[in-house]
């Protein structure tokens, strides 16, 4: 796609080195993969890539928000997510992908596409969870006010004289 040539880093004509790239994300991006889950989003991307003489190190960062429901109380909120992710890229016979971590590319290749792997990087940093700041601890007050009823209302109630003679029992041991 015409939309992901700006992902195409062409590594031939890079010296050997540290190189640094940035890429803002939107929604666009996710609408090229059919992803529509959120309507606002907005990613900063970084990619450090180090070259060597056999094998490339990529090393992704990315930082940004997505507008989302909160799954406790329902609330729009803008949710911050980062996420990081390391690439070793090898030169080999064949194109291979099989390990998250390793990608193998043919001799003959001269650039890498990286717009598979930002996607990637960007939803599963997206937690399943999510929970607006500041309700977990409402949450947290609203269990400690039903715990502190529950208490009162077991010591209200009456206890059933047999209990208090299990428990005689027990002491005397």
């Amino acid at each position: 796609m015409k939309m992901f040539n700006e992902f195409k880093i062409p590594f031939v004509g890079l010296k050997e080195g540290n190189h640094h790239f940035d890429y803002q994300i939107g929604k666009e991006f996710f609408d090229a993969f059919g992803y529509n889950e959120f309507d606002q989003m907005d990613f900063k991307v970084e990619i450090q890539l180090d070259k060597k003489s056999t094998m490339m190190e990529l090393f992704f960062t990315a930082q940004g928000i997505v507008n989302t429901l909160c799954d406790v109380t329902g609330e729009e909120f803008d949710l911050d997510v980062t996420g990081e992710f390391p690439l070793i890229v090898k030169f080999g016979e064949v194109f291979n992908n099989d390990n998250e971590e390793l990608l193998i590319i043919p001799h003959t290749a001269y650039e890498l596409e990286l717009h598979q792997y930002i996607y990637e990087l960007i939803v599963l940093s997206i937690p399943q969870k999510r929970v607006k700041s500041g309700t977990v601890t409402t949450m947290k007050k609203v269990e400690e006010v039903d715990k502190t009823l529950q208490t009162k209302e077991d010591k209200n109630k009456e206890i059933d004289p047999r209990w208090d003679q299990l428990k005689q029992l027990l002491d005397k041991k």
